[in-house]
């Protein structure tokens, strides 16, 4: 199995007949042998049903693994991927904003020697204020913050080689920092524009909220990918400021009282110095504690520190 194409689905029933059309169409004269694999995510409409009966009349290119509830987008995902086979995954939406058609194109990118193909939606066909803005704000603080520059996270649409996505494990409403970590693996990253089509049917599962929540989880992204491996230089350096800062504060302190009479027992100044070096001190402890964490991890897993692009000639 080449390819696989992996649909989140959730309340879809009226767009998924149109989604199959269109899928057939792409893919017939594609020279990649192909599955889909739909992840019904405790939809309440017919959505189930009409998977199931796809399904049964195409056993060859259809999988389907049904949640017993909803359990969000990034849950799917993670579930498409693990039971997939594709050495190639194709990250797609069920409700036909994004096209189908533009899968040969991603493909075709990947055969330049990328590992990851992100879809650009540079012509949004959303609602101006309340998805187009947040979500443009979303990607320059995501670009800023990681160094992965993209015009576009949320865009479902998106190729994979599959062994950059091995290795770690999605939550909450991580889907959108894949290209994050596979960067990390020291992945080949490109993007390009793909078509963005109105919602025809239903209605959108993303709103204001969801932004805010996207933040939230770039804190742990950030932390992840920069210092999963090293985590004392996140704690230390916060530990160290803070001592650092005790010390100015206590020298102030002691400078004041020498030429100037001014008590320091009876200053505010006082308990927060003690506070912010016992704060210090117990951030670096943290970082230990966390570092010894690390090497557990990776020692009790055989894990290693690095990633392999190839090996020529190396015995297994």
């Amino acid at each position: 199995m080449n390819l696989s194409i992996v649909i989140p689905v959730y309340n879809e029933q009226d767009n998924l007949p149109m989604l199959f059309d269109s899928i057939y169409t792409t893919m017939k004269p594609v020279n990649h042998s192909w599955e889909a694999v739909f992840i019904d995510d405790g939809s309440r409409d017919n959505s189930l049903q009409i998977l199931q009966e796809y399904a049964q009349k195409d056993p060859e290119h259809i999988r389907l693994v049904s949640f017993r509830r909803n359990f969000g987008q990034t849950a799917a995902i993670a579930a498409g991927i693990d039971y997939s086979v594709g050495e190639i995954i194709i990250l797609l939406d069920a409700d036909m904003q994004n096209d189908p058609a533009d899968i040969p194109m991603l493909l075709a990118k990947l055969d330049e020697g990328y590992d990851l193909v992100s879809g650009w939606r540079k012509i949004r066909k959303d609602n101006a204020i309340t998805r187009n803005f947040p979500s443009m704000i979303a990607n320059k603080i995501i670009s800023w913050v990681t160094g992965v520059h993209l015009h576009d996270y949320g865009c479902t649409l998106k190729a994979y080689r599959r062994e950059v996505l091995e290795g770690f494990r999605l939550y909450g409403e991580m889907h959108r920092f894949i290209p994050v970590y596979a960067n990390s693996v020291g992945a080949k990253i490109t993007e390009m524009p793909v078509r963005h089509h109105p919602r025809r049917f239903g209605k959108t599962k993303y709103g204001m909220e969801r932004t805010v929540k996207v933040i939230l989880d770039l804190f742990t992204v950030k932390f992840l990918v920069s210092y999963s491996s090293k985590p004392i230089y996140v704690f230390g350096s916060a530990g160290g400021f803070l001592i650092l800062s005790s010390a100015i504060l206590l020298t102030y302190l002691f400078i004041r009282r020498i030429f100037f009479a001014v008590g320091i027992a009876s200053s505010p100044l006082l308990p927060l110095t003690a506070m912010f070096f016992i704060l210090g001190f117990q951030s670096i402890l943290m970082g230990l504690i966390a570092e010894m964490l690390v090497r557990t991890y990776h020692e009790s897993q055989r894990k290693p520190t690095y990633t392999i692009r190839k090996k020529i000639n190396i015995n297994e």
